[in-house]
């Protein structure tokens, strides 16, 4: 007898919950001990590159997060690069400690503070494959990006895969987070349509206060899609929570609808809420009934 479409979907919330990814701020990264018991021994902790931040934050939280025992995934912000020689002297240090994974990102300066402005110019200037660093995320934005046009977001794109391909690069997507699953889904046709089959991992923002949330969206210049969930009526039964769970059924039952299509995870934005994240994502891999977690709300 072959599985129930509810069965399947299931399994498929089941393996996300696995696979995912979390993001965790380097100020938030808490000491290795704890941050084991937390985040599963097969997952990535993707550390940001906060506004005015520093390299040397960037160094501290990923030791913390290999003393855990897990892979740190840490974001290279082009934009925040002085120069070349600083370039191969942050490389260099990722290298040393084993680092082998980044996350490149153009960054939040409006006017680079070296020659790098954006991430096609960091792989364009050899220092990656170089320094033997060949498993790199990109960024991509199922909503639109507020500065860079449709076009110019998929010939970037498409000049990744070109330098994937040409260097033996493993490249894979992080999108920007969504707080319903019908953008991420029409992006991810589209980008399937036009023939990539990158593994794509769909940011969703964990569970959070919503004043917060929106604080943080308004950063990432998705505040409006925040603030329309405030008009939502299922916001005031969440007692100003948001619950990523939505997101998640609805990915698992179009992964239990579409199979043998290239790999879809999920990343989850901890925003301050490594703990909350956590206990959700426990809440995922132990679903009691058709896929929904125990005492978690379906409501977006």
């Amino acid at each position: 007898m072959s599985p129930t479409p509810e069965i399947e979907a299931r399994a498929a919330l089941i393996e996300l919950a696995r696979s995912a990814s979390v993001e965790v701020p380097t100020g938030q990264v808490p000491p290795p001990e704890v941050l084991a018991r937390y985040v599963p021994s097969e997952a990535a902790v993707y550390v940001p590159f906060m506004p005015k931040g520093r390299w040397p934050d960037t160094i501290a939280a990923c030791e913390r997060v290999l003393a855990a025992g897990l892979e740190p995934v840490p974001h290279l912000s082009a934009r925040s690069v002085r120069s070349a020689d600083e370039l191969g002297d942050w490389l260099s240090t990722l290298v040393e400690m084993g680092v082998d994974a980044l996350m490149l990102v153009g960054g939040d300066r409006r006017i680079p503070a070296g020659p790098y402005a954006d991430t096609l110019a960091l792989l364009d200037s050899g220092q990656l494959a170089e320094h033997g660093l060949r498993r790199i995320g990109v960024t991509s934005y199922p909503e639109g990006h507020p500065l860079v046009s449709p076009a110019d977001l998929d010939e970037a794109l498409r000049r990744k895969m070109d330098y994937a391909r040409a260097t033996g690069t493993e490249l894979w997507i992080v999108t920007q987070f969504v707080f319903s699953a019908s953008p991420a889904l029409a992006w991810l046709a589209r980008t399937r349509e036009a023939g990539c089959t990158l593994l794509v991992r769909i940011g969703m923002p964990g569970p959070v206060a919503l004043s917060a949330l929106i604080r943080y969206a308004s950063r990432c210049g998705v505040g409006a899609s925040a603030r329309a969930l405030k008009r939502k009526p299922g916001i005031a039964r969440l007692a100003g929570r948001w619950s990523p769970t939505p997101i998640a059924l609805a990915l698992a039952r179009h992964l239990a609808d579409h199979g043998n299509t290239p790999a879809v995870d999920i990343h989850v934005f901890t925003f301050g809420g490594l703990a909350d994240a956590a206990d959700w994502l426990s809440s995922l891999r132990a679903p009691t009934r058709a896929g929904t977690p125990d005492g978690v709300d379906e409501t977006p």
